[in-house]
C-alpha cells in the first residue's frame, strides 16, 4: 500500500509537470512505461468500458489542443474518457502528449481508455515525427522505444456498454466478430496487412461491399457496417483515423461516426475538432471545438539541422 501511494504521488507529480508542457525525464518515462505494460498487458483486446465516457479521436502530439479538449469536455478524473489512437507524430508535442495520456492511464486505469492508432507503430513514427522529436528532445532514440514498445499492448479496441464499439480505424474481411477480434494476439509491431493493420486502416466508404483502402486496410460500405453491428449486437460504430472538417461525421445511415480531435490539423488545415459525450443512459452529444490560441512561448525550438 505505501509503495501504490508514492507511486501516485509520483504520477500526480510527473501530471503536473505535463500540464506545463513539460518532458518527463528519461528515466522517468522508463518506469511510466514499464507500469503502463502492467496494467495494459490485463485488459482485453476488446475493452468492456461503462456509460458515461467521452470519446475522442486522433490528437496527433497537438498538446495544447488536447488541454483545450480537457477544458472543455472536463478534466481526469472527474470525466471518463475513451482514445481511438493517433496519439503521436505531425504535431510539436507528441512526446508531452502521449506522456501525459499514459500517466493518465496510469494513474486513473478505469477511468481512462487508450487504444491504439496506425500512428502507434515503430515504422510510422519513424516517418511521421515522433521518433525525431525523441531524439531532439532526449539526445537519443531510448524515450521512443520505450513508448513504441508500449504501444504493442495498447487494446486494439473497445466495447462501450456492449453496443458502441470503438476503434481506431475500421472493418476487416477477416473479422466477422468481437470474439474474432478477442482472440488477435496484439502484442507485436502492427502488420502490413491481416485483421490487426485493418482494424487500424480500414475506413468507411459510400461504396458497397469491400474496396481496396488508402495506404493500408480497406473500405466498407454501408452493407458492411450493417451486417457487423447486427451479427455483434451492436449500436453503432465509433472510429476515428480521418480528417473530417466538422470534427465528426455520421455515416452509413448512423451505424458509424467518425471523431477527429485535432482541431487546425498540423496547423493548417482549418478544421474544427470534436469529441462524443454518452450519457448513463447512453445518449450522445458531439461537442466541437476550435484550436487552442497560439502564444508565442506554445511555439516548438526550431530543430537543429546538421549539415553533416
Amino acid at each position: 500500500m505505501v509503495q501504490v501511494d508514492t507511486y501516485n504521488r509520483c504520477l500526480d507529480a510527473w501530471i503536473e509537470r505535463l500540464h506545463k508542457c513539460q518532458p518527463l525525464e528519461e528515466k522517468h518515462v522508463k518506469i511510466l512505461c514499464e507500469k503502463a505494460k502492467e496494467i495494459l498487458s490485463k485488459e482485453s483486446t476488446v475493452q468492456e468500458v461503462k456509460c458515461p465516457v467521452t470519446v475522442c479521436g486522433d490528437v496527433h502530439g497537438q498538446f495544447y489542443d488536447l488541454m483545450e479538449l480537457f477544458r472543455i469536455g472536463g478534466g481526469s478524473p472527474n470525466t471518463n474518457y475513451l482514445f481511438m489512437g493517433d496519439y503521436v507524430d505531425r504535431g510539436y508535442y507528441s512526446v508531452e502528449t502521449v506522456s501525459l495520456l499514459v500517466c493518465l492511464k496510469t494513474r486513473y486505469p478505469q477511468r481512462v481508455t487508450i487504444l491504439r492508432g496506425n500512428h502507434e507503430s515503430r515504422q510510422i513514427t519513424q516517418v511521421y515525427g515522433f521518433y525525431d522529436e525523441c531524439l531532439r528532445k532526449y539526445g537519443n532514440p531510448n524515450v521512443w522505444k520505450y513508448f513504441t514498445d508500449l504501444f504493442d499492448y495498447l487494446p486494439l479496441t473497445a466495447l462501450v456498454e456492449g453496443q458502441i464499439f470503438c476503434l481506431h480505424g475500421g472493418l476487416s474481411p477477416s473479422i466477422d466478430t468481437l470474439d474474432h477480434i478477442r482472440s488477435l494476439d496484439r502484442i507485436q509491431e502492427v502488420p502490413h496487412e491481416g485483421p490487426m493493420c485493418d482494424l487500424l486502416w480500414s475506413d468507411p466508404d459510400d461504396r458497397c461491399g469491400w474496396g481496396i483502402g488508402w495506404g493500408s486496410g480497406y473500405t466498407f460500405g454501408l452493407d458492411i457496417s450493417e451486417q457487423f453491428n447486427h451479427l455483434n449486437g451492436l449500436t453503432l460504430i465509433s472510429r476515428a483515423h480521418q480528417l473530417v472538417m466538422e470534427g465528426h461525421n455520421w455515416c452509413h445511415e448512423k451505424r458509424v461516426v467518425t471523431i477527429f480531435s485535432a482541431p487546425n490539423y498540423c496547423y493548417r488545415c482549418g478544421n474544427q475538432a470534436a469529441f462524443l459525450e454518452f450519457d448513463e443512459q447512453m445518449n450522445n452529444k458531439c461537442t466541437q471545438f476550435l484550436a487552442a490560441p497560439r502564444i508565442p512561448d506554445q511555439l516548438p525550438p526550431k530543430p537543429i539541422t546538421k549539415y553533416f
